[in-house]
């Protein structure tokens, strides 16, 4: 008599979105640090380079979901059905002028919030690609942390991008690692001490989908 062999759960799938102009950029070794890392863990990896894929970062008047005939435009249903079953959402960009690149912001309207009326964030429901799930960005500046945090700039972020992302889509929790004085002259030495926090956050989030008991404080780290 044969035993009936459970099934196997589905490996944890990260969806990291990219949002840089140079591919020889910093913030694309943080990206690819990122997924070495949770690919070493076992983990799925889909890897969203959105300069890379000339994402349109515009919304039409169609897609919005208040209007009547609302619709997906055809690049936004692409990106669902590649991003669906996400368990971790990393975002990864520099800082320009305070804020996300417009690209950014851009897939966040488009496609992050596809769909989602007003009044559902209003209510607190979790939307269908991003309740219950795991947020986590990464930044980069020029400028020192320290410079950015004295102008209310890294609070300021945090506040009005990552929290508001967790609170209107339903998430379960959201951090941010920011990496300042990015610059072209950076040593090699800091280099990699950047790219080893990236890695030891890979490995922490890894640790708890694996066990959330083991789960530390979520506040946002500078």
């Amino acid at each position: 008599m044969t035993q009936d062999i459970p099934a196997m759960a589905p490996p944890v799938r990260h969806v990291v979105v990219l949002c840089h102009p140079d591919p020889e950029t910093f913030n694309r070794a943080i990206a690819e640090t990122y997924c070495a890392a949770v690919r070493a863990a076992g983990h799925d990896v889909v890897f969203r380079d959105l300069y890379a894929i000339g994402f349109d970062p515009v919304l039409k008047t169609y897609e919005r979901p208040t209007l009547a005939g609302f619709q997906r435009a055809s690049d936004v249903a692409r990106e669902l059905a590649l991003i669906s079953q996400g368990d971790v959402f990393v975002l990864i960009y520099p800082i320009w002028f305070g804020s996300a690149p417009a690209m950014m912001k851009g897939y966040v309207e488009r496609v992050l919030g596809a769909g989602v009326d007003p009044q559902a964030i209003q209510r607190n429901d979790a939307s269908a690609l991003l309740g219950g799930k795991r947020l986590l960005s990464f930044t980069t500046s020029a400028t020192q942390t320290l410079w950015l945090d004295a102008q209310g700039e890294g609070q300021a972020l945090r506040t009005v991008f990552d929290r508001y992302l967790v609170s209107a889509f339903g998430m379960h929790s959201q951090r941010h690692v920011h990496l300042g004085h990015i610059t072209c002259q950076q040593s090699g030495r800091f280099a990699r001490q950047d790219l080893s926090q990236v890695e030891e956050e890979a490995r922490r989030i890894c640790d708890e989908l694996r066990d959330p008991t083991n789960a530390r404080d979520l506040a946002c780290v500078a």
